[in-house]
Formats: C-alpha cells, structure tokens, sequence
C-alpha cells in the first residue's frame, strides 16, 4: 500500500472517530428536572429544519443592570415526541409544569436551544 493510500485511510478513521465521539458527547445529559409557569408561545418554526419552540413565563421579574426583565425561559421539543406537542398545543396560556432534560450540544435539526421537553402536566 503507498504511503498515500495509507495517510488517507488515518485521516478518514480520525474523522470518523471524532464524529462518533463529538455525537456521543453532544447527546449526554447534563441535567434534567421541571419547570413551571405560563405557557406563552410555541410553534414550529425554521428556514432548513422546522423545529418546535416555546416559552415558558416563569412568574416574577429579574433585575439585571437596574432594568427590569420577564423572567421567560425557552425550550425545544424533539419531533418523535407527538404527546408533548399535542399538550403543548393544548394548553397554551395555561400553568403547567414542564419536564426536561438538558443536553450539552444540540443540532439545528433538533432545537435552537440546549432544553428539550418530554412531558407536560396542567398545574391546578
């Protein structure tokens, strides 16, 4: 084999290697847990890859520089996740709580954010 052929095929195997490694990396947990409040917005959204967005008012406001701010916090759902997407559709403008988990990476296919839900509840 010429020492052409050979370098090739190390660079394809690190290439492949560093993928699988950067994917394995990305999808880990970092945290996961529930957040409640008001159900402001969510829709489906994007240019390339259409993905579920939302945001949750979490009540209270923040101050941060001497302006106040709403305390929202956004999320992404993934698309096998039709239940979530049904109740979410559901209860827009209601209190409900919202578990998720929090991944390192996420792709622009799944989400713009880093909080993706997979489950919903009606807070009485």
């Amino acid at each position: 084999m010429t020492t052409f052929k050979r370098i090739l095929i190390y660079i394809i195997a690190a290439v492949v290697f560093f993928s699988i490694g950067y994917f394995a990396f990305a999808s880990f947990t970092y945290s996961q847990g529930s957040r409640t409040g008001l159900l402001m917005k969510f829709s489906n959204k994007g240019y390339v890859f259409k993905t579920w967005e939302g945001e949750l008012n979490l009540g209270g406001m923040t101050q941060e520089g001497g302006a106040l701010l709403n305390n929202i916090w956004q999320f992404s759902v993934l698309d096998d996740e039709k239940e979530t997407i049904d109740g979410l559709n559901k209860y827009e403008g209601k209190r409900i709580r919202l578990s998720y988990k929090e991944k390192m990476r996420h792709f622009p296919w799944q989400g713009e954010t880093n909080y993706f839900v997979y489950k919903v509840e009606v807070v009485e």
